[in-house]
């Protein structure tokens, strides 16, 4: 069966689409891990002491929205987003200049990075 550049086009789009939608998908859940890693006891007792001590208090006032008042662990959980609007424009920059292999290499070569310093062992 031959097939006309459109098709052949439409699957390129289509298989695209899907790993775009797979990377969206592992940056949602990064988000999510490192959100609920916020209220872990063990998180806070060594990296936010202050919040840790207040969670124990019996008759600490806190209310659905914000149960954890601080503005670092609330800097801590919105990093993520920081740094993805940051490297978003450094990845166009690259890709205008060097093109999308380029691009593609370099993210991935800082997602190993990132995943060889969270596999190791912090001692």
């Amino acid at each position: 069966m031959n097939q006309t550049p459109e098709s052949m086009t439409n699957s390129y789009y289509v298989l695209t689409c899907l790993f775009g939608a797979i990377g969206g998908s592992l940056f949602g859940y990064d988000l999510d891990v490192s959100g609920g890693v916020t209220s872990m006891d063990s998180f806070l007792k060594i990296f936010f002491p202050e919040v840790f001590k207040k969670k124990l208090m019996p008759h600490a006032e806190t209310d659905g929205y914000c149960k954890y008042d601080n503005q670092m662990l609330t800097l801590f959980a919105s990093s993520l987003y920081i740094s993805a609007m940051v490297v978003t424009f450094l990845a166009s920059y690259l890709t205008k200049k060097k093109g999308r292999k380029a691009s593609i290499i370099v993210g991935a070569i800082s997602f190993l990075l990132g995943g060889i310093l969270n596999a190791s062992p912090k001692g």
